[in-house]
């Protein structure tokens, strides 16, 4: 089936934002605070991994680095046309809108969830792949192995942040599903090199959530993510390919 692996996706963050709601309402307050903590600091360690993954690589015997020019470019200019556009408050918007139409004007944690998952969850390469196989051969199995990561992740934001979490399923169904509609067109773009790069900016932007999971929203980390593109299509000049 089209687009099987999207809608398994989203399903499974409705799953864990659902079995989070159960349990959180069950911990103390002190408790799911400590949980916020943890799960960032797992989110930080996650994104730390995917970034030098990418960057630090083994010549002669010798560990080098690759990529600085990209990562400062990508980052700087990326947040410049982030800012310029204010993709964090049209996230925001987003959320209000969503927590309007589904009846939970009382929940003051609500947009603060939502975005944090969203960001979290539809950040990195495993989405886009996953979505260009899934539209292109039918093949969802990297969403469905994403499908049980989301879960895990959205159950303990949902403990942590509330039930704001389990609604980061809709960005899920219109990010991955364009993905998968447009999968012939992105196809050749997403290069080997392309891939790697997407998810070295990916995985920075992954532990900036992080670091907002830990010490509170200090990075509007939806303005950086301009940077994702620029990070792609900089892979096709000579000089960072």
């Amino acid at each position: 089936m089209f687009g099987l692996g999207t809608l398994v996706n989203a399903a499974g963050v409705v799953a864990g934002g659902f079995l989070g709601l159960l349990i959180g309402s069950r911990l103390p307050h002190g408790l799911q605070d400590s949980l916020m903590k943890a799960t960032g600091l797992a989110v930080l360690f996650l994104g730390l991994a995917g970034a030098l993954e990418q960057m630090l690589q083994v010549s002669q015997g010798q560990l080098v680095s690759r990529g600085s020019m990209l990562v400062i470019i990508s980052l700087t200019v990326g947040t410049l046309i982030g800012e310029a556009l204010n993709i964090e408050q049209a996230f925001e918007d987003f959320g209000k809108w969503l927590k309007r139409v589904t009846k939970n004007e009382r929940d003051t944690t609500f947009v603060d969830a939502f975005v944090t998952a969203s960001l979290t969850i539809c950040i990195g390469a495993m989405a886009v792949v996953g979505s260009i196989q899934d539209g292109l051969r039918g093949d969802y199995s990297i969403l469905l192995a994403k499908a049980v990561l989301d879960a895990i992740i959205v159950l303990i934001l949902t403990v942590s942040k509330g039930k704001g979490a389990l609604f980061a399923a809709v960005p899920i169904l219109l990010f991955q599903g364009s993905l998968t509609l447009l999968a012939h067109f992105l196809a050749p773009i997403m290069t080997a090199a392309a891939l790697d790069n997407l998810s070295m900016i990916g995985s920075i932007l992954i532990f900036c959530v992080g670091i907002n999971l830990i010490w509170g929203k200090l990075l509007k980390v939806a303005n950086m993510l301009p940077a994702l593109i620029l990070a792609v299509m900089l892979t096709f000049l000579p000089f960072f390919g």
